[in-house]
């Protein structure tokens, strides 16, 4: 492991009575910034010693990167409910061995806590709690413990009902406080996930956020032991960078007068892209200066003002998505999530990956996509180059001509184009102008080979540091779709996809309106109105898209292709019958 990637604590490796007494000595003799903590003793292996930075700024820079154990203890009803089973200690021995530094555990309480007073935990519940987070400490990891889901199920309807849920919220977390009082200062406690207030207004929201979060910092400030010096993460109405939300924010945490106090904030990119809605296929310049223009507000609102910021949760919205069609192109979600991870670095944040399901499969605990999680490991430390586009289209029906994507360097330089361990020429495979990469005919023409549809080879552009861009060589023709009939429960349009992957679908009326779903927009959501099925051939229209179509008038469709090229077809919906027919 190269020095930049070893972490800001260190973590024991010989016997753990020798690490603690060295520890200890360390801290006798005043040669440390911070406090040592060593887990309990561990029959298989020794505990890990982690270095705890007195400052709420080096302790949060510590703790990055960070990893959502999610879907698990914020499941509803139960750990196992929602597909990940149970976590053993092993979960988090392979997050910590993969180089995170900390870990993020969502609990929601309501299911085992009597929703009256005095609202009890159910002890064997807390009792679990307590396992999970001593693992993930025992395993060298700083730990963000919170309360999750609660705040849609029962904070938010303290609009109507204030004492009851203040109580109630009071009590839940002088419980875990009580709970974890003696754990080391490597527990963070965050006083509550994006909460959310029923039918309030702006103010409303900031005044009822304000005095959950100030008896959240009260209840743990007097509840003793650690507690007292514990860092606490506050954060925004639904953990939203919006700026007047972190402004209100800043007011909060200023006011408390803490220097143990954590902004914490959510970040799942420019929406439209996020979910591929609105025409957003691509991670472009209004996507980027989403992310860039965000982050500058989060520098100056708490950063530049000393207040660390973690954001406890980033991503895209329902990506990857192992059950259903990927709804973004996987080389535009690599230039997100290095571009997400270069600015986190630069603005001194720390970020946490959530992971639902996605990312680590929970029973083998393997990557479930081992290069996606290069892409986002490699860009803690470094950057890497990409390209416009992850690759180029030769059309087969047409003579194959020179083809070019624009290189984004990011800071690096560009090394040249391999296939496999063969380097291309340069001059004769391709040439570089500027930052304009161009293949040549008689290279393209060698890589398609026979012409099949579909990808025919593989590139690699490689920089002088991150990691290499792929670039698929594929073969395809304008995509082919026939008519068909269906119900308004099950529609599928007959597709020929020829080498094509589909962007988006452009739905409307003949007066000009929107035909849809999400009638703000004219491109319907990808997998939410309609979702491609490559291995079947067919473009499915969704039950929710149909049932939103006008009875008896027609709409009309263009299936936009990543290659450019689109294809406009008709849809009737008459009673239960669905008609589409090619334009």
């Amino acid at each position: 492991m190269n020095e930049t990637r070893q972490p800001a604590h260190h973590r024991g490796r010989g016997p753990g009575r020798l690490i603690a007494l060295v520890l200890a000595l360390f801290v006798m003799l005043g040669l440390s910034g911070g406090t040592a903590f060593a887990a309990p003793d561990d029959a298989e292996k020794p505990p890990r010693a982690v270095w705890v930075p007195d400052s709420a700024k080096d302790l949060v820079a510590a703790m990055q990167p960070s990893w959502n154990l999610g879907n698990t203890l914020d499941a509803i009803p139960d750990e196992g409910s929602w597909g990940n089973g149970q976590t053993t200690k092993a979960t988090f021995e392979k997050v910590a061995a993969d180089g995170f530094r900390s870990v993020r555990i969502p609990v929601t309480w309501s299911d085992h806590q009597s929703a009256t007073a005095p609202y009890t935990i159910d002890a064997t519940y807390m009792a679990r709690v307590k396992q999970i987070v001593d693992w993930a400490l025992d395993s060298g990891l700083y730990v963000v413990l919170n309360v999750h889901h609660d705040s849609w199920m029962w904070v938010e309807k303290i609009t109507s009902d204030h004492d009851n849920v203040m109580a109630r919220f009071n009590s839940t977390w002088s419980q875990i406080s009580t709970t974890f009082r003696d754990a080391p200062r490597t527990l963070v406690f965050e006083g509550i996930n994006e909460p959310s207030f029923a039918n309030a207004t702006e103010a409303q929201k900031f005044q009822y956020l304000r005095e959950l979060q100030t008896s959240f910092h009260r209840l743990v400030r007097t509840s003793g032991g650690m507690n007292a010096n514990r860092l606490l993460s506050l954060t925004t109405p639904a953990g939203a960078p919006e700026p007047a939300f972190m402004n209100d924010l800043y007011t909060t945490i200023a006011g408390l007068n803490d220097s143990q106090l954590v902004a914490q904030v959510h970040f799942y990119s420019w929406y439209p892209f996020s979910v591929n809605v609105a025409g957003g296929t691509l991670y472009d310049a209004v996507a980027q200066k989403h992310l860039d223009d965000t982050f500058a507000n989060i520098r100056t609102t708490f950063v530049a003002r000393g207040i660390p910021v973690y954001i406890g949760e980033y991503g895209l919205l329902d990506y990857p998505n192992h059950f259903h069609p990927s709804r973004v192109e996987r080389g535009e979600a690599l230039k997100y999530y290095e571009h997400l991870n270069h600015t986190a670095r630069a603005t001194g944040v720390t970020t946490a990956l959530w992971d639902p399901f996605s990312y680590l499969n929970r029973e083998t605990l393997q990557w479930r996509d081992q290069a996606l999680f290069d892409w986002i490991k490699s860009s803690w430390t470094t950057r890497s180059g990409t390209a416009s586009f992850d690759k180029v289209f030769v059309p087969k029906s047409a003579p194959v001509t020179a083809k070019s994507l624009t290189l984004n360097l990011n800071g690096t330089s560009f090394r040249g184009v391999w296939q496999g361990g063969t380097k291309l020429v340069a001059g004769r495979d391709y040439t570089v102008s500027g930052t304009r990469l161009a293949f040549t005919a008689n290279a393209l023409t060698r890589l398609v080979g026979n012409r099949a549809y579909g990808v025919n080879a593989t590139l690699q552009a490689r920089f002088n540091s991150g990691l290499p861009w792929n670039i698929d060589i594929v073969t395809n023709d304008a995509p082919v779709l026939s008519n068909a009939t269906g119900t308004s429960t099950a529609f599928a349009v007959p597709t020929q996809y020829r080498g094509n992957n589909l962007a988006t679908m452009h739905a409307t009326y003949a007066d000009g309106t929107n035909a849809g779903p999400t009638d703000w927009t004219p491109y319907q959501e990808f997998n939410k109105a309609f979702s491609p099925d490559y291995a079947s051939g067919a473009i499915t229209l969704t039950p929710d898209f149909l049932a939103s179509l006008r009875e008896g008038v027609t709409a009309t469709l263009v299936f936009h292709f990543y290659s450019g090229q689109t294809v406009t077809y008709k849809v009737t919906k008459s009673g239960t019958a669905v008609t589409g027919t090619l334009a």
